[in-house]
Protein backbone atom coordinates (compact mmCIF):
# COMPACT_ATOMS: atom_id res chain seq x y z
CA UNK A 1 0.00 0.00 0.00
CA UNK A 2 1.27 3.46 -0.92
CA UNK A 3 1.64 6.26 1.59
CA UNK A 4 -1.30 8.70 1.19
CA UNK A 5 -0.64 11.57 -1.20
CA UNK A 6 -2.62 14.61 -2.28
CA UNK A 7 -4.45 14.54 -5.58
CA UNK A 8 -6.81 16.97 -7.29
CA UNK A 9 -9.81 15.82 -9.31
CA UNK A 10 -11.89 18.02 -11.62
CA UNK A 11 -15.62 17.32 -11.90
CA UNK A 12 -17.85 18.43 -14.74
CA UNK A 13 -21.33 17.67 -16.09
CA UNK A 14 -23.85 19.16 -18.48
CA UNK A 15 -26.58 16.51 -18.80
CA UNK A 16 -29.30 15.10 -16.51
CA UNK A 17 -29.27 17.81 -13.81
CA UNK A 18 -25.54 18.57 -13.93
CA UNK A 19 -25.37 20.26 -10.52
CA UNK A 20 -26.87 17.17 -8.93
CA UNK A 21 -24.50 14.90 -10.87
CA UNK A 22 -21.50 16.81 -9.50
CA UNK A 23 -22.91 17.02 -5.96
CA UNK A 24 -23.54 13.24 -5.92
CA UNK A 25 -19.99 12.58 -7.09
CA UNK A 26 -18.37 14.28 -4.06
CA UNK A 27 -19.44 11.60 -1.54
CA UNK A 28 -18.57 8.89 -4.06
CA UNK A 29 -15.02 10.23 -4.16
CA UNK A 30 -14.97 10.31 -0.35
CA UNK A 31 -15.99 6.64 -0.23
CA UNK A 32 -13.14 5.41 -2.43
CA UNK A 33 -10.91 2.87 -0.69
CA UNK A 34 -7.84 4.35 1.00
CA UNK A 35 -9.06 7.86 0.16
CA UNK A 36 -10.23 10.88 2.14
CA UNK A 37 -11.99 13.96 0.79
CA UNK A 38 -10.07 16.98 2.08
CA UNK A 39 -11.70 19.93 0.31
CA UNK A 40 -14.13 20.76 -2.45
CA UNK A 41 -14.73 23.92 -4.39
CA UNK A 42 -17.92 25.75 -5.12
CA UNK A 43 -19.81 24.93 -8.28
CA UNK A 44 -19.04 26.98 -11.38
CA UNK A 45 -21.17 27.48 -14.48
CA UNK A 46 -19.11 27.51 -17.68
CA UNK A 47 -19.52 27.52 -21.43
CA UNK A 48 -18.52 24.35 -23.29
CA UNK A 49 -15.04 24.11 -24.83
CA UNK A 50 -14.35 22.46 -28.17
CA UNK A 51 -17.78 21.30 -29.26
CA UNK A 52 -19.90 24.35 -28.37
CA UNK A 53 -23.35 23.19 -29.55
CA UNK A 54 -24.28 21.75 -26.16
CA UNK A 55 -25.55 22.90 -22.75
CA UNK A 56 -23.34 24.83 -20.33
CA UNK A 57 -21.34 22.86 -17.77
CA UNK A 58 -21.24 22.71 -14.01
CA UNK A 59 -17.63 22.33 -12.84
CA UNK A 60 -15.81 21.91 -9.54
CA UNK A 61 -12.51 20.62 -8.15
CA UNK A 62 -11.81 18.46 -5.14
CA UNK A 63 -8.68 17.74 -3.13
CA UNK A 64 -8.31 14.19 -1.86
CA UNK A 65 -5.71 12.27 0.06
CA UNK A 66 -5.32 8.78 -1.32
CA UNK A 67 -3.11 5.73 -1.06
CA UNK A 68 -4.33 4.53 -4.46
CA UNK A 69 -1.78 4.64 -7.27
CA UNK A 70 -2.48 7.10 -10.09
CA UNK A 71 -3.72 4.25 -12.33
CA UNK A 72 -5.91 2.78 -9.57
CA UNK A 73 -7.38 6.23 -8.88
CA UNK A 74 -8.06 6.82 -12.58
CA UNK A 75 -9.79 3.43 -12.82
CA UNK A 76 -11.99 4.36 -9.85
CA UNK A 77 -12.83 7.73 -11.43
CA UNK A 78 -13.85 6.01 -14.66
CA UNK A 79 -16.05 3.59 -12.68
CA UNK A 80 -17.84 6.52 -11.01
CA UNK A 81 -18.40 8.11 -14.42
CA UNK A 82 -19.91 4.83 -15.66
CA UNK A 83 -22.28 4.67 -12.68
CA UNK A 84 -23.46 8.15 -13.64
CA UNK A 85 -24.21 7.00 -17.19
CA UNK A 86 -21.18 8.54 -18.92
CA UNK A 87 -20.95 7.72 -22.62
CA UNK A 88 -18.02 8.71 -24.82
CA UNK A 89 -19.65 9.34 -28.18
CA UNK A 90 -17.07 11.84 -29.51
CA UNK A 91 -14.42 14.24 -28.21
CA UNK A 92 -15.88 17.01 -26.00
CA UNK A 93 -19.36 15.47 -26.22
CA UNK A 94 -22.05 16.34 -23.66
CA UNK A 95 -21.73 14.21 -20.54
CA UNK A 96 -23.50 13.23 -17.35
CA UNK A 97 -20.23 13.29 -15.42
CA UNK A 98 -16.58 13.84 -16.26
CA UNK A 99 -13.88 13.21 -13.65
CA UNK A 100 -10.34 14.23 -14.56
CA UNK A 101 -7.28 13.47 -12.46
CA UNK A 102 -5.49 16.83 -12.55
CA UNK A 103 -2.56 16.47 -10.18
CA UNK A 104 -1.15 13.60 -8.15
CA UNK A 105 1.49 14.54 -5.56
CA UNK A 106 3.45 16.66 -8.05
CA UNK A 107 4.02 13.62 -10.27
CA UNK A 108 4.88 14.15 -13.93
CA UNK A 109 4.08 11.11 -16.07
CA UNK A 110 2.70 10.06 -19.42
CA UNK A 111 1.42 6.61 -20.23
CA UNK A 112 -1.48 5.46 -22.40
CA UNK A 113 -4.67 6.99 -21.03
CA UNK A 114 -3.00 8.90 -18.18
CA UNK A 115 -0.97 12.10 -18.32
CA UNK A 116 -0.04 14.07 -15.20
CA UNK A 117 -0.43 16.89 -14.71
CA UNK A 118 -3.58 16.95 -16.83
CA UNK A 119 -2.30 18.30 -20.16
CA UNK A 120 -4.73 21.21 -20.66
CA UNK A 121 -5.59 22.14 -17.10
CA UNK A 122 -3.43 25.28 -17.12
CA UNK A 123 -5.46 26.67 -20.06
CA UNK A 124 -8.92 26.17 -18.59
CA UNK A 125 -10.51 28.70 -16.27
CA UNK A 126 -13.18 26.16 -15.31
CA UNK A 127 -10.41 24.02 -13.79
CA UNK A 128 -8.12 26.76 -12.48
CA UNK A 129 -10.70 28.90 -10.65
CA UNK A 130 -12.04 26.08 -8.46
CA UNK A 131 -8.51 24.72 -7.98
CA UNK A 132 -7.20 28.09 -6.78
CA UNK A 133 -10.28 28.47 -4.57
CA UNK A 134 -9.36 25.40 -2.51
CA UNK A 135 -5.55 25.46 -2.96
CA UNK A 136 -4.40 29.03 -3.63
CA UNK A 137 -0.71 28.07 -3.45
CA UNK A 138 -1.03 25.05 -5.73
CA UNK A 139 1.82 24.52 -8.19
CA UNK A 140 1.33 22.84 -11.56
CA UNK A 141 4.51 20.94 -12.49
CA UNK A 142 6.05 22.41 -15.63
CA UNK A 143 3.72 25.43 -15.50
CA UNK A 144 4.11 27.11 -12.11
CA UNK A 145 1.54 28.60 -9.75
CA UNK A 146 -2.06 27.77 -10.62
CA UNK A 147 -3.03 31.31 -9.57
CA UNK A 148 -0.70 32.79 -12.20
CA UNK A 149 -2.13 30.47 -14.85
CA UNK A 150 -5.64 31.57 -13.85
CA UNK A 151 -4.59 35.21 -14.14
CA UNK A 152 -3.55 34.52 -17.75
CA UNK A 153 -6.81 32.74 -18.63
CA UNK A 154 -10.06 34.21 -19.94
CA UNK A 155 -12.60 33.95 -17.12
CA UNK A 156 -15.39 35.92 -18.82
CA UNK A 157 -17.57 32.81 -19.33
CA UNK A 158 -17.10 31.54 -15.76
CA UNK A 159 -19.69 32.11 -13.04
CA UNK A 160 -19.38 30.91 -9.44
CA UNK A 161 -22.75 29.48 -8.40
CA UNK A 162 -22.50 28.46 -4.79
CA UNK A 163 -19.96 28.54 -2.01
CA UNK A 164 -18.25 25.30 -1.18
CA UNK A 165 -20.25 23.33 1.37
CA UNK A 166 -17.22 22.16 3.22
CA UNK A 167 -13.53 22.74 3.43
CA UNK A 168 -12.71 19.70 5.50
CA UNK A 169 -9.19 20.61 6.54
CA UNK A 170 -6.42 23.00 5.67
CA UNK A 171 -5.35 22.95 2.05
CA UNK A 172 -1.71 22.55 1.03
Amino acid sequence: MLKPVQAFVALGANLDDPADQVERAFPELARLAQTRLVARSALYLTKPVGYTEQPDFINAVTLIETALSPRQLLDELLAIEQRHGRRREFRNAPRTLDLDLLLYDGLVMHEPGLTLPHPRMHERAFVLAPLVEIAPDCLIPGVGPAAAALHNTDTSDLRKLAPAHAILSACP
